[in-house]
């Protein structure tokens, strides 16, 4: 599988135990489904052995009370080969059923270990991340600086602009009388 280099131990970890318990499901899933598929074929080989002598024992009859009773000695045997097919089908999903849990329960406590591993992962670099922005929080409200204030002031109120209507000392205001 390809992980980024930046991925950390922990990561890598966790997904090579889902991967691997993936892998075991699937086996296990994969083995089941062929099994299926031979029991059905057994049972529609078997059924159509079974339909063909009906065929046959239908059409050798001499009479209608001939063929009845060719039809009726069939569907006993057939009847049986459905049971034993239900009852095969009963077992196979009883095992697929255990091996599915016997692979879960093989998996489960790697997969949980390192899953608290990762998490704890998050968790510390979740906090390293917190602390680093507080931090540049905290840098940049130390830096900050009041936008109406001007910078390398000379004592309360040096460096403030004059108020409208009043100049530099000694200046001539507009409209007042000197």
């Amino acid at each position: 599988m390809f992980i980024s280099d930046s991925a950390t131990p922990a990561v890598k970890e966790h997904l090579d135990a889902q991967l691997a318990f993936f892998n075991d499901m699937s086996k296990t899933l994969s083995h089941s489904w062929q099994q299926l598929g031979n029991l059905n074929m057994q049972l529609l080989q078997t059924l159509t052995e079974e339909s063909t002598r009906a065929s046959q024992n239908l059409l050798t009859a001499r009479n209608p009370v001939e063929r009845v009773s060719a039809a009726a000695t069939q569907a006993q045997p057939i009847a049986d080969k459905l049971r034993a097919y239900q009852q095969h089908f009963s077992r196979l999903a009883a095992d697929t059923q255990v091996e599915l849990a016997r692979v879960s329960e093989q998996h489960i406590k790697e997969t949980s270990r390192t899953a608290q591993t990762l998490a704890q992962e998050v968790k510390r670099v979740g906090d390293q991340t917190l602390e680093k922005s507080k931090r540049a929080q905290e840098e940049a409200l130390k830096n900050f600086s009041d936008p109406f204030t001007r910078q390398g002031g000379e004592g309360k109120g040096a460096g403030r602009a004059p108020l409208v209507g009043q100049g530099e000392a000694g200046a001539r205001q507009p409209g007042v009388a000197h």
